[in-house]
């Protein structure tokens, strides 16, 4: 369950915020008035994220492309991916 704060302590603490997103590996939602406006997660839970959202829009399109009957041998299936995550991973180093 994520934490709620007030968006004064992200102003004031940001540093216990901060561990705290890394330690739980939960969001941190930040409040205007009351209200949830924003999200805050640790960096390593953001790229998890992101990676699996990747791989459920790829899942996605593979059972799209099934159902419309575009298929291809697993091999060269295999060797596109196998590509794509090398250079995926090449991106992220590359950008850190």
């Amino acid at each position: 369950m994520e934490a709620k704060r007030p968006s004064s302590d992200l102003r004031n603490h940001y540093n216990e915020i901060s561990k705290q997103c890394h330690e739980e590996r939960s969001p941190v939602i930040i409040t205007v008035n009351g209200r949830g406006d924003t999200a805050i997660l640790g960096l390593q839970d953001y790229y998890q994220m992101k990676s699996e959202l990747e791989l459920l829009r790829t899942l996605s399109e593979a059972e799209e492309d099934v159902a419309n009957g575009r298929v291809a041998l697993i091999q060269n299936t295999f060797d596109e991916i196998r590509q794509s995550l090398l250079e995926r991973k090449a991106d992220e180093v590359q950008n850190n």
